[in-house]
């Protein structure tokens, strides 16, 4: 009697631990998504589809920080970029007039 106890128990700790494997693996990986992780394997992992994509979820690496940020960076260095190129070329404009006038004065 006690053996089988001792085995159901021990079966039971195995399959809590297979599970939740994907928030395991999540949490050991450092996501900083893991609390949603873990959520979605608790509500959805006895469906073995929402346990396959929590597992999928959790071995994929950590998403940016902060997307919007990145983009709206890239978007200011791009159009600095353009500003800068426009720029160059304007004073590179008034340069050549400003000469050819100076020429033709003389």
């Amino acid at each position: 009697m006690e053996v089988s106890l001792l085995a159901q128990a021990i079966g039971a700790a195995i399959a809590l631990v297979v599970y939740f494997l994907p928030a395991i693996l999540a949490d050991r990986r450092k996501r900083r998504d893991v609390l949603v992780i873990a959520l979605f394997n608790a509500v959805l992992g006895w469906t073995g589809f929402g346990w396959a994509l929590a597992l999928y979820w959790s071995l994929q690496p950590n998403p940016p920080v902060n997307v919007a940020g990145e983009v709206i960076e890239k978007r200011r260095n791009v159009t600095m970029r353009g500003f800068s190129k426009q720029l160059v070329e304007r004073v590179r404009i008034r340069a050549s007039r400003t000469a050819t006038r100076d020429q033709s004065t003389k």
